[in-house]
């Protein structure tokens, strides 16, 4: 059975900085590609940041330049860096992957990010 654990949310002041992890444990194959998405209160679910093949990025708009994703296929591992954070960048945070020929994505549990005026 596969999981996905994310990690590294907190609360931090506007400016400041987070790294979010997320790992896959179980059994793994066909990882092909990862994202984070996130859900502020009150507000529908949004796609934040995106990568395949390894180095094929694709990011929303308001975190363009302030994020960065990678990840780490031999780790089972996405990350996400986010920089000069906002108030409204708080959210729940989830990290998703494609993997095991699955049509649909696995999604973590997620984990909270508050940002701070």
């Amino acid at each position: 059975q596969v999981q996905l654990v994310e990690s590294g949310g907190g609360l931090v002041q506007a400016g400041g900085s987070l790294k979010l992890s997320c790992v896959a444990s179980g059994t793994i194959f066909n990882l092909n590609a990862m994202a984070w998405y996130r859900q502020a209160p009150g507000k529908q679910r949004e796609l934040v940041a995106s990568i395949r093949g390894g180095d094929i990025t694709n990011y929303a708009d308001s975190v363009k330049g302030r994020f960065t994703i990678s990840g780490d296929n031999a780790k089972r591992t996405v990350y996400l860096q986010m920089n000069s954070l906002k108030p409204e960048d708080t959210a729940v945070y989830y990290c998703t992957m494609n993997l095991n020929a699955r049509n649909m994505p696995y999604w973590g549990q997620g984990t909270q990010v508050t940002v701070s005026s």
